[in-house]
Parts: structure tokens; sequence; C-alpha cells
């Protein structure tokens, strides 16, 4: 199927599920019961998920969420980030936005604040609002080349002045099941997109649909497995790769279904989630040191050190990390970030401390589990 093929289908499937429940489309998920309470029953039926991306949002975060369909993660988001947070939702199915946008004050009425804003737009081209664009063209009907030359400098000024979801403006970006349903030759640049409206540190949580091999060609070609979450699945490795290509690290599984969801045509499909970072880059003396996390624990005089299991292990730039061996400044440094940090014990860092005047070299007994009288 050609692109514009791809979207209609998905266009027609998902509209009419806005207005009844389609169970093909969904695995099943348990949702945190307290986010849901105030969320309206139309939106949690028309939900089309495979996996809760939002456990993976914080408080005061802002959160971009990729085909927000009627809005139930923005919702549950908005809960989680409280009202110093603002949660962003993009979908480009018209019905799927009016169930958000007519949702959206019942919620914000419940929680006591309005922190989310549905766009309408493509996941693949976060810079250009349709709404926009939709507006310009009612007052600016293209008719002849100059017209559309006007469409097009629109365009262009909306890219670099103003777009929908500026470069390096959101802590995560999560999305739920519709990775899989943009069309093949434009995954590269969804990816990019992603990449480009993160804030450098933050991260991408992602769930959606992976295969246990490649989706033929023949499978690719059916409308109706393609607006399935079927067609357009990512063989496993592949999901993963995409983020590498895309310049995210620290990447992860953090969830695999481990019974399919559905077999077509002797292929397993089932629901992952994945969660990558966009690195962090901070100076630090001449050279630049690679940060995987804004949220970096306190730098003060710890040392770290490679728990194991694992005799070594390598990260995404080369670093070594060998277990048990204290890990050099540059090396503690990057043992530092969020996402690995749990990987490495911490202790502190006497050295060049003065000696105890009634032993030297020995440390004093202080306040902690070994003071006088006590054994450790």
């Amino acid at each position: 199927m050609s692109s514009l093929d791809t979207e209609k289908a998905v266009r027609q499937r998902y509209s009419g599920a806005a207005l009844e429940r389609e169970t093909a489309l969904c695995c099943p998920v348990d949702y945190d019961a307290k986010y849901l309470q105030v969320i309206p029953a139309e939106v949690i039926e028309r939900d089309y998920g495979c996996g809760d991306p939002s456990k993976h949002v914080r408080r005061g975060e802002t959160v971009l969420d990729l085909g927000s369909g009627g809005g139930k993660i923005c919702f549950i988001a908005s809960q989680v980030v409280g009202p110093e947070g603002n949660v962003i939702g993009v979908d480009m199915n018209d019905d799927m936005l009016s169930l958000a946008r007519r949702s959206k004050a019942e919620v914000s009425k419940s929680i006591g604040y309005d922190n989310v804003t549905f766009h309408k737009g493509k996941i693949q081209d976060l810079a250009i609002d349709r709404d926009a664009v939709e507006q310009y063209l009612k007052e600016n009907p293209v008719t002849d080349d100059v017209t559309l030359r006007g469409l097009e400098s629109f365009l262009a000024d909306m890219r670099i002045e103003n777009p929908m979801i500026p470069d390096e403006s959101v802590d995560v970006v999560v999305s739920n099941c519709v990775l899989n349903l943009v069309d093949s030759s434009e995954k590269e640049i969804l990816f990019d997109e992603i990449f480009r409206v993160l804030r450098p540190g933050g991260r991408a949580v992602i769930s959606d649909i992976v295969s246990d091999v490649e989706v033929p060609e023949e499978l690719q070609a059916d409308p109706e497995l393609w607006s399935g979450c079927i067609s357009g699945a990512f063989e496993q490795s592949a999901f993963l790769e995409a983020f590498v290509q895309a310049g995210f690290v620290d990447i992860r599984i953090e969830s695999l279904q481990p019974h399919p969801w559905q077999v077509v045509a002797g292929i397993a499909f089932r629901s992952a989630t994945v969660i990558a970072y966009r690195p962090h880059l901070i100076s630090e003396g001449e050279g630049v040191i690679e940060q995987t996390q804004e949220y970096l624990l306190t730098r003060d005089a710890t040392r770290r050190v490679y728990r194991g299991p694992f005799k070594y292990v390598v990260d995404d730039d080369g670093r070594m990390y060998t277990r048990g061996e204290t890990c050099e400044d540059a090396l503690a440094h990057a043992a530092e970030r969020e996402s690995i940090a749990d990987h490495f014990a911490v202790y502190d860092d006497v050295t060049g401390e003065e000696s105890s005047a009634i032993s030297p070299g020995l440390p004093t007994m202080g306040d902690g589990c070994c003071s006088s009288g006590d054994c450790c």
C-alpha cells in the first residue's frame, strides 16, 4: 500500500471505532483504577491500547502523547503530572479528537485544573498544526500557482517560527499502540521527530505491537491487517534498532507480553513497552560527557562500582564497567545516569580526609551503625 492508502485505511477504521467499540483493536491492559474514576466512560470504552506508558510519567513533567485518540492516556497523565505539569495530545482522526476535546472539560472540572491540550497533526510531522492549516485554507483557498506558493510559504514559516511541537520542549514522549499504524516509508522520520521534540535527557516510553519475524509484504498490503495493528508491526529487534538509529541511548524493553496477542500466518504478534533516552550533553573540563537523564543523582563525594551479575558490561557509548571495580571519574559520572544507576553500588570517597589522631589510617567512630559499644 502507498502512504495515502495506509492513512485512509487507518482513518476509516478508527473513525468507526470512535463511534462504536471495536474489541479487535486492543490488548487487555490493567490501568490504575484511581486515575480512571474521573474519565468519561465513553473515553475508556473507545481506548485501543496495548500497554500503559502513563505509569512512567512523573509529577511536573511536560508529556506528549502520540496518537492520543480519545484522550485516555492524556487524562491519566494529567493527574500524574499535576497542575504544574502539561500534557499534549496529537492525533489526526477528527472523530477521536472530537471525543477527546469534548471530554476535557469534564475531566478538568473533576481534578480542579486544566493542563491538557489536543492538537490535530501527524505524529511523523510534529511541526505542522493541521487545525491551523485548515483554517488558513478556509481563508486562503488554493486556486492557482500564486495561492499554492502562499500555502507553501505558510507551512515553511510554521516549521521554523511556530512549530506545533517545538524542538527540545518535552520531558517524555508516550505512545500506546500507534507507531505501527504509520506507513513504513515514514517510520524513520517518526523516530527522528520523537528525538527532536525531547529535551536533552528526556525519554520516550513507547508501547506498541512487535512481531517475532519481519512481516512479509503480502500482509503489509492488507489494509484491514494494517489498520488492525498487524501489518505495520515492528519486528522485535528492528523496533529497538529504530531508537538506536534516531540517536537514543540506554534503550531497554520494559515489558514484553509473554503470550501472543494474535498469531497471523504463523507470525506471533505481542505488545512491548520500550524506554529510551535522548542523550544529555554536559561540559566537564575540556571534554563533553554524555548524560542520559537530567534527573541526575546529587554529585557528592561518592564512588560507584558495578554490582554484577555479569563479569562486565558495555554501554551504548562503548564504556566498559567491570564487576567489582570502582569506576574512574568519567565512568562514575556516566554511572550517575538514572537509567543505569541501579546497577551500581555507591559508597563514600574518604580519600584525602584526615586520619584519626588516635588510630592513624582508621576511621573514627561516629553516629553510624558502628558507634561506640556496637558491633558491625
